[in-house]
């Protein structure tokens, strides 16, 4: 089974089900390490699986292409509930921003799935339950862009009364109330939001929308998903897309599963966004139904906020909804225990939290070149220049080609006779687009006069003539030394839910 990583995670302490008003019943049991009540799930039959935020996501963006206002009533009814903050005091949580994040979690337990169910769906029997996924969702202040922070499983991170542990530990030690917390402690965002994803409707879900195309651009080959897929593009129904995002059969492991995650949740919000879907009413009722039963939010997530969302929303385009993942300094950490975790990168992170809470865009603009850059000389490693003797000189042309190699020019021929032994002026001859570079060739060899030649691309040439007296090798700067960057330096991958539709 994919998730199963050969006794990374620990199994943890409890479960915890998610009722909409019922008390606490009296046989829930105690964390080992923290005492904390937990309560058993209930044995009913549902496909959970660890994938992400397609199902909660897709309706929030359905909502706010305007078309789904008869129907925000039903869905909040039919949303499971739980209250999740009820517990939390305010004030030693990060303040409120003007944004709104949510905190996006789906949990890897397969104890309430059947053996028939775990076997079609190549989920394993892994015991215990852990948050196999987990995501930052922030709809910023003005309500016209969204972020999805991906945050990897096995992040090592100190879980508020647990110690240092992996991040998805902290929902099987205390529920969703200690996942906040730890997120919240971590981050400095404040949580606004809670979702669940249960996955009952995943496979559901894809195929009421008729299948997604995915993209790959190498092969993977996991048998334990049963996953067997050559590069390109697919399209794929429900089962196969639930093999795709969840499978860690790639080098990097968990972090490229995410960036497959947000592909599918990127080609779901296309598919539910698209005509085919919102014309048809059979479809979308399948879509929604799908969806909202595979989804648990806390209780202040209510219909007034749902409707209140819809309308903020109202214009949101595909390209204003950017994902990223938590910045990794060290993707093969040695627990004190033994076993293999990630660090993140606390510089970078702690900048891209902070983006998250001003509401800045993590992506900016490329930065046009400064006119300096414009105008800086060519290198000679860049050029490729051609000699010929157009003197009858014996050996001037060798001569010359071996000043050029040596000053690191490019000389891939060896020197020739030019068509006529009569040249009186040494000539640097270039295409089109090369006068920049023939003028710094000529720069370097008194006398020399540039003529343009239409008939070149891409290559200089230097015809000797009887003026050639000596070759100047320009000098070049050495480049100063390159510093081994942390990992912080390197800029934040993006993406946009349209960068992630395939083709």
């Amino acid at each position: 089974m994919n998730d199963d990583n050969g006794g990374r995670d620990r199994p943890g302490g409890g479960e915890f089900r998610r009722e909409r008003s019922r008390p606490v019943p009296p046989d829930g049991r105690r964390s080992p390490r923290s005492g904390r009540i937990t309560v058993p799930a209930p044995a009913v039959r549902r496909r959970r699986a660890g994938l992400v935020v397609v199902s909660f996501l897709s309706v929030l963006v359905l909502l706010a292409s305007g078309t789904s206002w008869a129907i925000t009533g039903w869905m909040s009814g039919a949303l499971n509930r739980f209250d999740v903050f009820g517990g939390l005091a305010d004030g030693d949580r990060p303040e409120e921003t003007g944004g709104l994040t949510f905190l996006v979690i789906g949990s890897d337990s397969r104890e309430t799935l059947a053996e028939e169910d775990r076997t079609a769906l190549s989920v394993g029997s892994t015991p215990g339950r852990r948050s196999d996924t987990m995501m930052l969702v922030r709809l910023n202040h003005e309500r016209d862009r969204i972020t999805v922070v991906g945050v990897p499983r096995d992040l090592w991170v100190d879980i508020p009364g647990e110690g240092e542990e992996k991040i998805n530990a902290a929902y099987s030690f205390g529920g969703p109330q200690l996942a906040v917390r730890t997120v919240e402690s971590v981050t400095d965002v404040r949580i606004d939001h809670y979702v669940e994803v249960d996955f009952s409707g995943f496979v559901g879900v894809v195929d009421a929308l008729g299948g997604i195309e995915v993209c790959l651009p190498e092969a993977i080959d996991d048998p334990k998903a049963r996953l067997d897929m050559a590069a390109g593009t697919h399209r794929v129904d429900g089962a196969e897309a639930l093999a795709f995002a969840r499978t860690r059969a790639t080098p990097r492991g968990d972090l490229d599963r995410i960036d497959r995650q947000q592909q599918v949740l990127s080609a779901m919000l296309n598919q539910a966004l698209s005509s085919e879907t919102l014309s048809d009413p059979g479809k979308l009722t399948r879509f929604l139904d799908s969806a909202l039963s595979s989804v648990t939010v806390d209780e202040g997530l209510d219909t007034s906020t749902i409707n209140q969302l819809a309308y903020q929303m109202r214009d949101l385009d595909m390209s204003e909804v950017t994902f990223t993942q938590v910045p990794i300094a060290d993707m093969d950490f040695w627990t004190p225990r033994g076993d293999v975790a990630l660090l993140w990168d606390e510089p970078a992170a702690r900048e891209l939290f902070a983006d998250i809470n001003a509401d800045r865009p993590i992506t900016e603009p490329s930065a046009e070149p400064s006119a300096e850059e414009e105008e800086k000389d060519p290198s000679p490693a860049d050029i490729r220049v051609r000699v010929f003797n157009g003197t009858g000189t014996p050996g001037l042309g060798a001569s010359l080609d071996g000043a050029l190699a040596g000053a690191g020019f490019r000389v891939p021929d060896a020197a020739s006779d030019w068509s006529s032994r009569d040249v009186p002026a040494t000539q640097v001859r270039h295409g089109a687009d090369d006068a920049a570079a023939a003028e710094y060739v000529a720069g370097s060899i008194p006398g020399a006069e540039v003529v343009e030649d239409t008939t070149l691309d891409g290559e200089i040439q230097i015809v000797i003539g009887f003026n050639y007296t000596t070759f100047n090798a320009p000098e070049v700067e050495a480049p100063e030394p390159e510093e081994s960057p942390s990992a912080g330096d390197a800029p934040l991958s993006t993406s946009t839910a349209r960068d992630n539709i395939c083709g």
